[in-house]
């Protein structure tokens, strides 16, 4: 489809469109205008990182991941209970939007509701409620690990206090048998000592032999006494202090148990730093939600937006009238355009005839009654184009047909064979449509004798010549009887000679037809110089156009054109751009601008002629 058919529609159809946007803006006006104001406010919440992180992009996007958290916190059921009842109302969790700001940990939060005043309290309480929820959930938090750190490090001083008590009884079980072996060597030793010393003390040390005897006895009590001091030293050290001396770390049991009570004591000393810890950080713990900008009272609502909805329901309106024009133009397969026409059926528009508007009765010859009009200049142009048309091959018979009933075809027959009279040519015309004939009553004229009269070998043809005063040059014969086979007729020898007969007496014989569809027009369009084809635009199917133009070539006929008849008057679509007529006042008996032959048919004209 070329752009102009474009226009074409949207120029034919424009009440439509116009209708469509009306309405589109008014359905959205008076919606907009119903609806309950809905107000919103906004309020932005900042999520602070810990002091002691450092900045990294592990911290970044932990940083992000918590800020989503708390989108999704805000809109949680346990904080959206604790604000209304401190508010005493219910709030739905459609009128909440909490959005975090691209690369940013700021969270915008966002409540609509019809109380514009409302909407800020809830967005400002929201905001307390959330951070009461997540002072309560770190509290939650320490309380929960001190409780944990607590009663492990209860666990482990129970575990520490009973592997003491083992190595303290296994340890004082050796100290005991060491005591005793103690005792059993040291008992001995003294009572040698003692022996000796008595022996010494009872010798003269005048005898030489005693002398000698004297220095055997001392050098024996100088090896036993350093021996019972070490002795004696070792049952002081286990009697004072409470431990075996060097056996002890010997033994593999206790050794054991020794390392298992260090690492126990170890593991007890990171369980108390771990609960400091905790505590400090529970005093140092600072709240990382902090409101940065307080929700203000709007002012004017968001919706309804009643100029966009007005605008945007106007759009729609003219994009379903621009649908619907489209899906009817689609539908529609009848013939509007002369480009349309002669695209379809190869042949030239010869005529663009408007919609005649009558003064008095129904069916006259227009052209008589009003010589001066537009209607009758368009006749004129038509019996020229017919004229260039025949420029290389004469026209002396001619049919005007139309591809279906009531196009116009017999207005176009008497009014056109008028204008050729009237150009002081002499023409018969001829009402060849033996089941509904109109002739003789746009013409005025009785339909006792006519053609069919004819068709009997006796009949004379001048007898069925009708005339009027008004139209010296033109003769009319009427149908007559109508006949119980007018195809049989027309396609027969007599109607040859009928035909040969009419043209010796004449310049040109115009013939009045049924439809093409009907099978008169086509015996007879084989037996004529040429066929006028009519079509009324936005009634004649492109089907029946084509089917007719088919059945024509088929018979061998010429179809020379094609009128374009009852146009609607200041409907200059239907030319398809050929702006044919110009308004006139009926009133002053004449019209303000004559109709011009266009360039375009003219040429058309030519080539096919």
């Amino acid at each position: 489809m070329e752009l102009k058919e474009y226009f074409r529609i949207i120029k034919h159809w424009a009440w439509l469109l116009i209708l469509g946007l009306g309405l589109g803006g008014t359905a959205g006006y008076v919606f907009s205008s119903y609806q309950t104001p809905v107000y919103q406010a906004s309020t932005r919440i900042m999520v602070m990182r810990p002091p002691q992180e450092s900045v990294s992009d592990y911290t970044y996007l932990s940083g992000q991941q918590l800020t989503q958290t708390y989108v999704q916190l805000v809109t949680t059921q346990p904080v959206l209970d604790a604000a209304s009842a401190e508010l005493g109302y219910t709030i739905e969790r459609e009128q909440i939007i909490a959005q975090q700001i691209r690369d940013t940990q700021v969270i915008q939060l966002i409540v609509e509701d019809e109380d514009p005043a409302r909407a800020a309290q809830i967005a400002n309480v929201l905001v307390v409620k959330l951070i009461e929820q997540n002072d309560a959930f770190q509290a939650g938090r320490f309380n929960s690990a001190e409780e944990s750190l607590r009663e492990q490090i209860r666990q482990m001083e129970t575990q520490i206090s009973g592997l003491q008590t083992v190595i303290n009884q296994i340890s004082s079980q050796n100290l005991q048998d060491q005591i005793a072996q103690l005792e059993a060597q040291i008992k001995p030793l003294q009572e040698e000592v003692l022996k000796l010393e008595q022996e010494i003390a009872a010798l003269p040390p005048y005898v030489t032999q005693n002398k000698i005897l004297i220095a055997e006895k001392q050098a024996r009590l100088d090896q036993i006494k350093p021996l019972l001091n070490v002795y004696q030293d070792i049952y002081s050290n286990l009697v004072v202090f409470g431990k075996p001396v060097n056996e002890s770390s010997n033994d593999p049991q206790l050794m054991q148990l020794q390392s298992t009570l260090e690492l126990y004591q170890q593991i007890y000393l990171s369980l108390l730093n771990s609960l400091e810890t905790i505590r400090l950080a529970r005093l140092q713990n600072t709240p990382n939600i902090v409101q940065i900008e307080p929700a203000a009272v709007p002012e004017e609502p968001i919706r309804p937006r009643v100029a966009v909805n007005t605008v945007l329901a106007a759009v729609i309106g003219l994009m379903l009238a621009v649908g619907i024009v489209f899906l009817v133009e689609y539908l529609d397969d009848t013939l509007k355009t002369a480009d349309e026409v002669e695209r379809l059926l190869g042949v030239p528009v010869l005529g663009f005839i408007a919609e005649m508007q009558y003064k008095g009765k129904g069916e006259e010859v227009y052209v008589t009654r009003q010589p001066r009009s537009p209607v009758s200049e368009a006749f004129r142009s038509l019996r020229t184009n017919l004229e260039y048309a025949a420029v290389h091959k004469p026209i002396h018979t001619l049919i005007v047909t139309s591809p279906e009933p009531y196009e116009g075809k017999t207005t176009v027959a008497v009014n056109l064979a008028a204008i050729f009279s009237q150009a002081k040519r002499s023409v018969i015309l001829v009402d060849a449509d033996l089941r509904h004939p109109n002739v003789h009553r746009y013409m005025g004229l009785p339909n006792v004798d006519g053609l069919s009269n004819l068709f009997r070998e006796q009949s004379e043809i001048a007898k069925v010549f009708r005339s009027r005063v008004d139209l010296p040059k033109l003769t009319v014969v009427t149908t007559g009887p109508i006949p119980p086979n007018p195809a049989e007729l027309l396609g027969s020898d007599r109607m040859t000679w009928i035909l040969e007969e009419l043209r010796s007496v004449a310049e040109m014989v115009i013939i009045d037809t049924p439809p093409s569809l009907v099978a008169d027009a086509q015996v007879l369009a084989a037996k004529v110089d040429a066929v006028l084809l009519v079509i009324k635009p936005g009634k004649t199917s492109a089907e029946a156009a084509r089917a007719s133009m088919e059945l024509y070539r088929r018979a061998g006929a010429r179809v020379v054109g094609v009128v374009m008849n009852r146009i609607p008057r200041n409907r200059s679509y239907y030319y398809g751009g050929y702006k044919y007529y110009s308004p006139y006042n009926d009133n002053k008996g004449y019209f303000s601008s004559a109709a011009v032959e266009l360039e375009e048919t003219t040429s058309a004209d030519s080539s096919n002629g």
